[in-house]
């Protein structure tokens, strides 16, 4: 793919502070620091911590409120502060100044982390439904009410909570900064057609679209032997993190890593099970789209680094600002309100798209204030890159949808997360296909197999692997080659002959930094995909019912758990046959992606 020629946006940050050295700035920080210190005050006033149960009076009552208002106000004041930090670090991690802002903020939030467990042990003592009936503060918050009941029957000692929050900053934050850190500074030597270069570890991961395999193959070598250097410390970061959540997942007597995983992402075992149960059942298809597309590249097999190759006149180049107009017209054909959303990003500068050395890599959508995100994407001119970035602009129109609530109202699982993502990035895949001849279909269609193979099947290899880790992990440490062995052994099972056994990519657990900040970073993922494909279906059928009733459900992801939430629209996340349902959908896209390549299947 021919590099674009494109000046791609940087994110306009400083309509929040005009700089990290502003006053505007500086009292913003400080005020966060001030509204911790009230609230810790206000805490100790009214006896906030772990306790024997507690009679359930006006003054409680009235106690109860106070808090959750000067808790949501307090929150809301350091997402700003936070969310601006993380803007600047994650587009250039060799800003100082920055770093070391962030890291006196996350100090600060040890504390407010600290007021956050002495929340749930207090609600721990009281009783939360007589509470609900008495407070309008409480009926608006009884999700959260009821999550830290819950939690308060997890929690260590108030001593130990005090000192696994202190230590955190030190540790497993500690370690998730080293991998974003060491990772964004890569530089990368390879020789591409006859041409010595040095290129940023994101730009040569983008390589992996051209559509020259010698291209991909050189850009995927050099990847491999970057990995295999930095292996040393990133297997420490991720050994020290998934030791730490052992050890903490132990102590607060939850049966393993995953339970715990689970519980915050709203979802049960069985919800799980029956989802993984699902794509097991998908993974013959999906070895089908992968031959199939292996055969329209000209290949006997596809290689790891052909996953992302381009096909068909789809792989044309797309512009930006093709893109970005492509979207706000889909947008718009869905709501004039989501249309506005996607007009004002872009407008206003909410996207930072240029790869370049020391940012973060991968895409994200962060929430900054109010109903204002900002969204960080590494933009290669291809279709793919505009359902990327349809996506994480869903993310900030979900983001929009949960700005009427509270910041504990809006304290969205992973699993709901993707909600608005995979429907905008669905929306957009699906109009792409209908403005095209079947020629063209090719590319787009493939492009959205290319997506659901990542979340079905790789998504399956990622959880399997951390399973891996977190048992091996409560033995002993795992050195980089043990690590590897594990993620190969795991993409062998899923993948299986869908791949090139002999070109994976075993440094994908270093590669991915979903492993770093939290666990089980990957499931919820494919719970949102095919969650929204499920709602999609929905939206299909019934487009102006489906329309009135969508806002509200992504205004309450924070309100419920996923199998309620699901329940609106009729969707049964505990059956097999909703994830099957799913399922289908890609399915079909899989035998007429067949059908267009002139793939014969065998009767």
């Amino acid at each position: 793919m021919a590099k674009s020629q494109e000046k791609l946006p940087h994110w306009d940050m400083s309509v929040v502070y005009p700089s990290l050295e502003s006053k505007e700035f500086g009292s913003a920080f400080q005020g966060v620091v001030r509204q911790i210190e009230e609230l810790e005050a206000l805490f100790d006033r009214h006896g906030v911590a772990k306790g024997a149960a507690r009679p359930l009076d006006a003054a409680t009552a009235a106690a109860f409120d106070a808090v959750i208002g000067a808790m949501n106000g307090t929150l809301d004041e350091a997402r700003t502060v936070g969310a601006y930090l993380r803007c600047l670090v994650f587009t250039d991690s060799r800003n100082n100044p920055a770093q070391a802002k962030l890291s006196e903020l996350q100090e600060h939030l040890v504390r407010l982390r600290l007021l956050e467990t002495r929340l749930s042990a207090w609600i721990g003592s009281l009783d939360a439904e007589a509470l609900v009936e008495r407070s309008s503060v409480a009926r608006a918050h009884a999700f959260f009410l009821r999550k830290a009941k819950v939690e308060a029957d997890h929690q260590m000692s108030p001593a130990e909570e005090e000192l696994a929050a202190q230590l955190g900053p030190s540790g497993t934050v500690a370690w998730s900064k080293l991998h974003t850190n060491l990772t964004s500074q890569l530089i990368v030597p390879l020789v591409l057609k006859g041409k010595r270069q040095e290129l940023p570890l994101t730009a040569v991961r983008n390589l992996a679209h051209d559509p020259s395999r010698d291209v991909r193959r050189t850009a995927y070598e050099a990847e491999i032997a970057t990995w295999q250097r930095a292996a040393l410390p990133l297997a420490a970061a991720l050994n020290s993190v998934k030791g730490a959540v052992n050890v903490l997942a132990k102590r607060r007597r939850w049966a393993s890593a995953l339970d715990a995983a689970l519980f915050t992402n709203s979802i049960d075992r069985e919800t799980l099970d029956a989802m993984m149960a699902a794509a097991h059942e998908s993974f013959p298809d999906f070895r089908r789209y992968l031959r199939a597309k292996a055969r329209a590249l000209g290949t006997k097999a596809l290689a790891w680094y052909d996953l992302f190759a381009p096909v068909g006149e789809g792989g044309r180049a797309w512009t930006y600002a093709e893109g970005a107009r492509f979207i706000e017209e889909e947008f718009g054909a869905y709501s004039p309100r989501m249309r506005k959303l996607a007009e004002r990003a872009f407008r206003e500068r909410w996207v930072d798209a240029e790869p370049r050395d020391g940012k973060r890599s991968g895409a994200m959508c962060l929430d900054l204030r109010l109903d204002e995100s900002r969204v960080l994407s590494n933009f290669t001119p291809c279709f793919s890159a505009v359902g990327t970035l349809a996506h994480e602009l869903g993310h900030a129109y979900h983001n929009l949808a949960l700005a009427e609530r509270t910041l504990l109202q809006q304290e969205t699982p992973m699993t709901l997360a993707e909600t608005a993502s995979i429907f905008c990035e669905t929306l957009v895949t699906q109009a792409a296909l209908r403005a095209v001849e079947p020629a063209g279909q090719i590319g787009i269609l493939e492009n959205s197999l290319q997506d659901a193979c990542q979340v079905v099947v790789d998504i399956t290899s990622r959880f399997l692997f951390e399973e891996d880790v977190f048992e091996r992990r409560a033995e002993r440490e795992l050195s980089a080659d043990e690590l590897c062995e594990l993620m190969r052994k795991a993409q062998r099972a899923t993948y299986d002959d869908g791949l090139d056994p002999a070109a994976l990519h075993p440094y994908m657990w270093a590669a991915k930094p979903h492993y770093y900040p939290m666990s089980f970073y990957n499931f919820p993922y494919m719970f949102g995909l095919l969650f929204g494909l499920g709602l999609f279906a929905r939206y299909v059928e019934d487009p102006k019912r489906f329309t009135r009733s969508y806002d509200d459900l992504l205004s309450t992801t924070g309100m419920a758990d996923a199998a309620e939430l699901a329940g609106r629209f009729g969707i049964d996340t505990r059956s097999v046959a909703f994830w099957r349902s799913s399922l289908d959908v890609v399915r079909e896209d899989i035998g007429r992606f067949e059908s267009l390549v002139g793939v014969t299947r065998p009767s």
